[in-house]
C-alpha cells in the first residue's frame, strides 16, 4: 500500500442547496449536492430540464452563490467570498463558453478574445499577441480581423472557446457548447475540447443534454430534481487521435 496522502480535490461542493424565491413561492434548484471534481478532469453533467444541473454549473461558476452548504475551490470557501473576491476567482482562474457564442456582433475576432486581457490591464501589444495565439490553438490562425457575422457557427464558437482560454485557466465550464450547431461541427467542439484537457490539463465541467457529447467526458454525472442522481467513470472517452497536437503555449 502507497503512504502518499490522497489527492485533493480542485473543486468540491458539499451539501450544496440552492433556493428561489420565498415562502410558498420557493423553488429548490439544488437539495444538497455533493461533488469533487480533481485537476485535469473532464467531466459531464447531463439531466432533463429542470434537474439543476445548470444552476450546479453557475455555482461552479461563481454567477450564482449556494443559499446553504460549501462550495471549496483549491480549499477556499468560495460561499464566505464577497463579490468582489468572486470575481476576481473567475477573473484568474475561470474560463466560460456559452451555448449562444456570446460575442461582440461587431467587434473582430482577435477583439472578442481580447476582452478577458483588457479587464485584467495587460498592455496592447502583449494582448494581440495571446490572442492572436489563442485563436491559432482553436483552428482561426489567419481569421483575427473577422467580425462574428463573417464566421460560420462553428467558427464562432472557436472563438468563444479562444477567449475562454486566452487566460490560461485552471476550469473551463462549458453550458452546452454544442447546442447551436450541427453534427460535424459539435464533433470538432467536442475534439477540441478533449485536446485542451489531456493537452493542456484544463479542466473542463460541461453542460450537455447530448450522450453522443458527453461521451467525450471521462466522468458523466447526471442530475434530477436538484440532486446527483448517478456519478460514473466513462472508461473508454471518444478521442480523435488525427488531429494534430495543439500549438506549444508562448512563455
Amino acid at each position: 500500500m502507497s503512504d502518499a496522502p490522497p489527492i485533493e480535490p480542485l473543486i468540491e461542493l458539499q451539501q450544496v442547496t440552492k433556493v428561489y424565491g420565498s415562502g410558498s413561492t420557493a423553488f429548490a434548484a439544488l437539495k444538497g449536492v455533493d461533488l469533487r471534481v480533481r485537476a485535469g478532469e473532464f467531466v459531464a453533467i447531463m439531466g432533463p430540464s429542470g434537474s439543476g444541473k445548470s444552476t450546479a454549473l453557475n455555482v461552479l461558476g461563481c454567477l450564482d452563490r449556494p443559499s446553504s452548504g460549501a462550495y471549496r475551490f483549491r480549499g477556499v470557501h468560495v460561499e464566505r467570498l464577497d463579490r468582489d473576491q468572486r470575481a476576481l476567482l473567475r477573473r484568474h482562474f475561470l474560463g466560460f463558453v456559452f451555448q449562444g457564442f456570446n460575442l461582440l456582433a461587431r467587434t473582430s475576432a482577435l477583439e472578442n478574445v481580447e476582452l478577458p486581457l483588457i479587464y485584467r490591464g495587460m498592455p496592447a501589444r502583449e494582448r494581440h499577441a495571446a490572442a492572436a495565439a489563442a485563436l491559432a490553438d482553436v483552428g482561426l490562425a489567419g481569421w483575427e480581423h473577422h467580425t462574428p457575422g463573417e464566421l460560420s457557427g462553428g467558427q464562432q464558437q472557436r472563438v468563444a472557446i479562444a477567449r475562454a482560454i486566452v487566460t490560461q485557466p485552471a476550469v473551463l465550464l462549458a453550458d452546452e457548447p454544442t447546442g447551436n450547431l450541427d453534427t460535424a461541427r459539435s464533433v470538432e467542439i467536442m475534439a477540441l475540447l478533449a485536446r485542451l484537457n489531456l493537452e493542456r490539463g484544463i479542466t473542463i465541467l460541461m453542460v450537455t443534454h447530448e450522450p453522443d457529447m458527453a461521451a467525450w467526458a471521462q466522468r458523466v454525472v447526471h442530475f434530477r430534481d436538484g440532486r446527483i442522481q448517478s456519478d460514473e467513470v466513462n472508461p473508454h472517452p471518444t478521442r480523435a487521435p488525427e488531429m494534430p497536437a495543439l500549438a506549444t503555449e508562448a512563455g
